[in-house]
């Protein structure tokens, strides 16, 4: 879908501007996340305005909008908003206005995109530059709000997901290299449509590099300098799917890992669905039979179960008949074929030519639930990978960490007026802000709040000046991002 961006806006919008108390010269609004309904998160992650600025403010104003007729751009919007609304006085001279300056004058400042910062704390400002498009700043309040708070979100998700993993491999393993592919994004067919997927994706490969959402890739690469000839921005192996392994038959399914083994991937990581009939038999019966060859290959059989309760089929179910491979789980039944080492921290690492990944309905309740349970067990958390899709991050809405776009401050007349928002009937979580907004940080290095402050305050602070009057600055690169979000790791943040 072509946006125009004239009118991509909530409906209410429309006529905002005339609503304003007469003389208004300045809106200045905020985002923040303002609660979360996941009891794991106090802190959040900033993540996706470079994109909303390339991609909608920048690109899409330009190329439907400044670099249009105006007398084209003045008939689509009088077109839609009168078979919207029906006849009324909404007028075009305003967007005429705006189609003759030639570019939007807002400013936007923000954190540094990567950062991880408390619930309550603005993570950017916007405000008009030119006083005759005062109402400009919160006619891009959806857009904005539609654009970033999502990969905010799924960025948030991707970090916890992150710092879970390396705390687990370091207690178990000692090492937490493995980490950056224990994560692996398995969303893309789950998402909202293929943009939902690439922007949440991009999101994901901030905390890891596995993933099956390509467009992601490209995605960092438009809209955050990123280079895959020059850096490792996302990755997977080759994998089999139900279709593969059914196609051949169940009475052959042992010969289609053989197959698949010795024949076909022959070295390198290969990943293997072994849930079709019976997953069981697989891990008790085809890997006894297939041990020599697995055991001669130069790389590694990952075994994939999709069915079960995630942390019965890895850790095993204790309500299961003891010695049955259902009560031992699948890392057991695997140690017991293949074994392995033991970690310098004591913990028993499967054999390197074997391995799991799980990737059905996995949550960071679950994923902590595997860890913990495989480290009762006596076995590194490193034994198995996550598969993290779309019910981790589409089942989330903007409610979930409480996005929302709110002005805090007016210019009306020459007379600076604070705008705040305090409902009677409201448990606190809607109270806004009060007047201008700036963004410090304390000794320890954590963001704080300070509103009711003066110009200089906001223009001197954590902020930094990111859109202006048309122009992007302060661009940032996916390398950046990750290593400012990756030094919050073995943080108390998130």
């Amino acid at each position: 879908m072509k946006l125009n961006p004239a009118i991509a806006i909530d409906g209410y919008k429309v006529d905002h501007r005339r609503q304003y108390p007469d003389n208004t010269e300045v809106v200045f609004s905020n985002l923040t996340a303002r609660t979360s309904r996941r009891e794991y998160t106090d802190h959040v992650v900033f993540f996706g305005l470079q994109y909303f600025i390339k991609n909608f403010l920048i690109k899409s104003w330009n190329e439907d909008f400044f670099n249009q007729p105006k007398e084209e751009v003045l008939r689509r919007f009088e077109r839609r908003i009168n078979n919207y609304l029906g006849p009324n006085n909404v007028g075009t001279q305003h967007i005429a206005d705006l189609h003759h300056l030639g570019y939007l004058p807002i400013k936007i400042m923000a954190l540094p995109e990567g950062a991880v910062y408390p619930l309550r704390v603005p993570c950017l400002v916007i405000f008009n530059t030119d006083e005759r498009f005062f109402w400009l700043t919160n006619y891009l309040e959806t857009i904005l709000s539609t654009n970033v708070w999502g990969m905010c979100t799924s960025a948030t998700t991707a970090h916890q997901y992150k710092k879970i993993l390396t705390s687990y491999a370091l207690e178990t393993d000692g090492s937490a290299e493995f980490v950056n592919w224990q994560g692996h994004d398995f969303s893309f067919r789950g998402m909202f449509g293929a943009e939902a997927a690439a922007m949440s994706g991009a999101a994901h490969l901030l905390s890891f590099t596995g993933t099956d959402t390509i467009p992601a890739i490209d995605f960092l690469e438009d809209y955050y300098g990123a280079n895959s000839d020059l850096e490792l921005v996302g990755g997977s192996v080759a994998a089999t799917e139900h279709s593969v392994m059914c196609a051949g038959g169940m009475e052959n399914e042992l010969e289609t890992f053989r197959r698949l083994i010795q024949d076909i991937y022959p070295s390198g990581i290969v990943s293997i669905v072994s849930d079709s009939w019976d997953f069981w038999q697989v891990m008790t019966d085809f890997t006894v039979k297939l041990k020599e060859q697995i055991l001669a290959r130069d790389g590694k059989v990952v075994f994939r179960p999709d069915t079960g309760c995630p942390v019965k089929m890895i850790c095993g179910d204790a309500d299961a008949p003891i010695g049955s491979p259902e009560h031992k789980g699948a890392i057991e039944c695997l140690w017991e074929v293949f074994g392995g080492s033991e970690t310098a921290k004591g913990y028993k690492l499967l054999d390197p030519h074997v391995g799991l990944i799980y990737g059905d309905s996995i949550t960071i309740e679950r994923a902590m639930a595997i860890c913990a349970g495989l480290k009762a067990k006596g076995f590194a958390s490193t034994n198995v990978v996550f598969g993290v899709g779309s019910y981790t991050y589409q089942y989330v809405t903007r409610d979930t960490d409480g996005y929302a776009v709110k002005a805090t401050f007016a210019k009306i007349a020459g007379e600076d007026r604070e705008i705040f928002k305090a409902p009677k009937t409201g448990d606190g979580t809607k109270n806004s802000a009060k007047g201008l907004v700036a963004v410090y940080k304390d000794t320890d290095g954590e963001y704080y709040l300070k509103d009711q402050v003066s110009w200089h305050e906001v223009n001197h602070c954590e902020f930094a000046t990111v859109f202006e009057n048309g122009k992007l600055s302060n661009e940032v690169t996916l390398a950046e991002v990750r290593a400012r979000l990756a030094s919050n790791i073995g943080s108390d943040k998130l």
